[in-house]
């Protein structure tokens, strides 16, 4: 849901502020169809684009103004618990049915001990005209995106996205630090950094404060601060409160004033959702339900997901993609991702966001988050087993995740190391709590919300809900991994539910052609990407003539994987990215 932009210091009082902000609204405009806002106050500007999802009214007009004028919000995100704090707030009368006044509302109540109250995902610019300061957080999870940018005169620029920023004159400059590492290691999207110089994302579970020119970021969630220590109560008190808490999980995340969705794969975690949607809504529901194919049978979910609809009344939407789509797609799914993405299963899953908002579905609901609390992943088992800490793989292959052979070594040599924290006494909650915060969720949920708000769509993720996190991560590694059965309890609550082909099957990773159609059919638009990668900033990047062995090796034998080509042909789709914002800038 919607789009932010804001400007705090001497760029809110510029004579051109008002354009600016204009700018960086228009820039983010899928983001929020349905309405667009704009206040100023003295040393604050906030912009907010509408994807209408409670309250469709006008009340629910954003920027939004607390009770008493003092603050200012614009908000993006959902808070699912607001009818609960709405009674606990006990205020005499709210003016809209929306969780945006009831955001605020709490916040004039209890100020940031709010935040530990929020059940959601959530990114927000709160202005406090009275001390003229600037509050910016973002969610437990970073479900939501926020990025800002700081000016040498202490001005301060946010948007939800990237382009917003480049749109209010953020030079489109490539940061050389996030490439060497993505494309030497496969690192990207876990920590402050961005592909982009002189643009900072605020981490998950953070806010920033404002004031006067000076910035101050800070954690307000820490995930490992909640683990706490090993659950010794026995399988089914556990097997009990999880459930429970899946059923609550489920419930708040259905509360729409809009058409709710489901997107489906053929697996266990795709299987539970349905299941437990199911359970809430009764079985004569009839939520549409969408599934990305590629047209090729050895990739097909299809028969699976079809055993998971028998007998349901949910309307199912098979949505292709073919080679033929892939260049002009993925350089619009590159403009809206600002960042390097996850290859052909993004663009695919983009098709099921289109296809749901031609439907009039504006909610979608998707499994991202079990696999991370339940050890879902073949590396989690040795840590499992009290041998030396698995490798959490970037891609989750045998492949290293780069080919740093085809860099040059001053290039090469600028790459971070990402050193995993490890907070925890096991090595496997460490693991865990590292794809959860640092890997693996931050990168699928950065390609979901550009590919879901491109189609001016919103995704919830219910198994992202921080009780449920924080209780799978604290039993013991028994419970996750038994037998060489992976996330053991959570087949075990499956079985009740989905029928026994799901809940029994192996898990199977997000399957695509990409493989063949890099070396087969795209082979010719690889080379042209290769070719602009060599033509910018790649072209003091890499060796061309290893880059150019090493693309003719991948074509004539192939391999198990094709993560090191996506990431040469990225910096290819950012190269020409950055050539247009460039030239657009250079317009304004």
């Amino acid at each position: 849901m919607c789009g932010i932009a804001a400007l705090a210091g001497p760029a809110a009082r510029a004579p051109d502020a008002e354009a600016t902000l204009a700018r960086m609204l228009d820039a983010q405009a899928s983001r929020g169809p349905d309405d667009r806002g704009n206040w100023s106050g003295e040393g604050g500007r906030l912009g907010h684009l509408r994807l209408s999802i409670l309250d469709l009214s006008a009340a629910g007009h954003q920027p939004m103004a607390s009770r008493d004028g003092r603050y200012q919000i614009a908000f993006n995100g959902e808070i699912y618990n607001f009818v609960e704090l709405r009674e606990e707030l006990g205020v005499s009368s709210f003016r809209t049915h929306s969780d945006t006044e009831v955001l605020l509302a709490a916040y004039e109540r209890w100020g940031e001990a709010c935040l530990d109250r929020l059940r959601g995902m959530f990114a927000f610019v709160l202005w406090d005209s009275r001390e003229r300061r600037l509050l910016a957080v973002r969610d437990r999870f970073g479900v939501k995106p926020l990025h800002y940018a700081v000016g040498a005169d202490g001005s301060l620029l946010a948007a939800s996205e990237i382009r917003g920023l480049h749109a209010a004159g953020v030079p489109p400059e490539p940061d050389p630090v996030a490439w060497a590492t993505y494309l030497a290691s496969g690192h990207y999207d876990h920590g402050e950094r961005t592909f982009w110089k002189g643009v900072t994302r605020l981490p998950p579970g953070h806010l920033l404060r404002w004031h006067e020119g000076r910035v101050e970021v800070a954690p307000w969630f820490r995930l490992s601060d909640h683990v706490g220590e090993e659950d010794s109560r026995d399988d089914a008190t556990v097997e009990e409160e999880y459930t429970a808490l899946l059923d609550d999980s489920i419930r708040l995340r259905l509360r729409s004033d809009v058409p709710v969705g489901i997107n489906l794969s053929g697996g266990l975690d795709s299987s539970l959702l349905l299941a437990l949607v199911r359970r809430a809504l009764g079985p004569a529901a009839a939520l549409h339900t969408f599934t990305f194919v590629t047209g090729d049978p050895a990739y097909d979910e299809t028969p699976w997901v079809e055993r998971m609809l028998e007998g349901t009344a949910h309307p199912h939407h098979p949505c292709l993609t073919t080679p033929a789509d892939v260049p002009v797609l993925a350089t619009r799914v590159a403009e809206h991702e600002d960042e390097p993405f996850g290859g052909l299963p993004t663009l695919a899953l983009s098709r099921c966001f289109a296809r749901a908002r031609e439907l009039g579905v504006i909610v979608l609901l998707d499994g991202q988050g079990l696999d991370e609390q339940w050890a879902g992943y073949d590396y989690y088992e040795r840590a499992a087993s009290g041998l030396a800490a698995g490798h959490s793989m970037v891609q989750g292959s045998t492949r290293a995740a780069g080919a740093p052979e085809v860099l040059t070594p001053q290039f090469a040599g600028l790459a971070e190391r990402f050193a995993r924290p490890s907070p925890h006494p096991s090595d496997l909650v460490n693991l865990q709590l590292a794809d959860a915060m640092f890997t693996k969720i931050p990168r699928a949920l950065r390609f979901n919300d550009r590919v879901s708000m491109m189609a001016s769509t919103e995704l919830r993720e219910p198994f992202l809900d921080e009780r449920l996190m924080t209780l799978a991560l604290r039993q013991p590694a028994r419970r996750k991994i038994q037998g060489g059965v992976h996330k053991w309890l959570l087949r075990r609550i499956a079985a009740r539910l989905v029928p026994p082909a799901t809940h029994e099957a192996p898990k199977r990773p997000v399957q695509t052609p990409q493989r063949e159609w890099l070396r087969g059919p795209l082979a010719p638009w690889v080379s042209d990407c290769l070719e602009a990668a060599l033509s910018g900033p790649g072209g003091d990047w890499f060796d061309r003539g290893a880059l150019e062995r090493a693309w003719s090796d991948y074509r004539t034998r192939g391999g198990d994987n094709s993560f090191h080509v996506w990431q040469w042909l990225s910096l290819g789709l950012m190269t020409e990215l950055q050539r247009r914002r460039a030239s657009g800038a250079r317009r304004q």
